[in-house]
């Protein structure tokens, strides 16, 4: 296994708010571009919870893409519970 592989796998395994945003855009048809402009989000700060730099985004912030994305923050909480 090449270095640092492993370290990838338990950063995707972390980073369900970033997966879990990146499924329902994707099934909403939107880039993150789209999601980052309809949600009032900096693309930057998007893209850092997306990819796991961001470990603990703030809460109106994950607010504001759910909202976009028309998804109850419940089942994004329960998704990292």
């Amino acid at each position: 296994m090449p270095r640092g592989t492993k370290m990838n796998e338990n950063r995707i395994r972390e980073n369900r708010i970033g997966s879990k945003l990146t499924e329902v855009s994707t099934k909403k048809g939107w880039t993150f571009y789209m999601l980052s402009r309809s949600s009032g989000v900096p693309l930057t700060t998007l893209l850092h919870i997306v990819d796991g730099s961001t470990k603990n985004p703030g809460i109106y912030t994950v607010m504001r893409l759910c909202d976009a994305l028309e998804l109850p923050l419940e089942e994004l909480i329960g998704e990292i519970k």
